[in-house]
């Protein structure tokens, strides 16, 4: 590839597209909590314009992703190998690609949430993109740690962050348990066929924070190189 053509995509560093494939898939996550408000509100115009933009979000995250593995050089003189930063990549497209999932069965269904569980799921939702917020943050720090070789102070900062990814997700995962808990104590209220998906929906909510905590591990690799 032209040496121009890189610095174009990738300016100084491979870092920066993959820091803003990150950003894009947790800005589809994100929506997942505008996307719960309306479906509570059973504003279902509202829930079909943010599934639509969450839809729009997982492309334009597809695209970048195919982007950096298409014009990734195989020799970048970095301190790690191309095939644990292709790794890291497609580990961050699976948080948008769950987020979607969420969305596209909620709107596909019209799901409604009982409303005995609503302030249990709107937490655990909004935990759940905690995770991802954390995720990227401790990202966006990836090329400091390129800078400084992966050790220091900076390597020291990105442990840390890393760690409240794994922190965030072990409290998704008893949340997740609270919210299955009260739901199963509405089951007998509720159609079979709606208890069966709303039980599919909170196990995909928790994929989200589970998707973000391995980004989170894939930059412990590369530190541990």
């Amino acid at each position: 590839m032209p040496i121009n053509s890189f610095v174009s995509l990738f300016g100084r560093s491979p870092i920066g597209p993959m820091q803003q494939h990150m950003a894009k898939a947790h800005e589809c996550a994100a929506n997942l909590v505008p996307l719960f408000e309306a479906v509570i509100a059973e504003d279902w115009q509202q829930v079909e314009r943010i599934q639509r933009e969450m839809a729009d979000l997982e492309n334009e995250a597809d695209k970048l992703k195919k982007n950096v593995r298409q014009h990734l050089p195989k020799s970048l003189f970095l301190p790690v190998p191309r095939s644990d930063l292709l790794d890291l990549l497609s580990v961050q497209d699976k948080v948008a690609n769950r987020a979607k999932d969420i969305a596209g069965l909620i709107l596909g269904r019209c799901m409604t949430v009982p409303a005995g569980i609503q302030p249990l799921m709107l937490a655990f939702v909004q935990r759940s993109v905690d995770a991802s917020a954390q995720a990227l943050k401790a990202l966006n720090e990836l090329d400091e740690l390129l800078e400084t070789g992966f050790s220091g102070r900076e390597a020291s900062l990105v442990e840390a962050m890393v760690q409240e990814v794994s922190e965030i997700e072990r409290e998704t995962d008893r949340m997740q348990i609270e919210v299955r808990r009260e739901l199963y104590k509405l089951e007998k209220e509720l159609p079979p066929v709606d208890v069966i998906f709303l039980y599919t929906i909170i196990e995909w909510i928790g994929d989200v924070a589970d998707r973000a905590e391995r980004v989170g591990n894939r930059l412990e690799q590369l530190l541990a190189r």
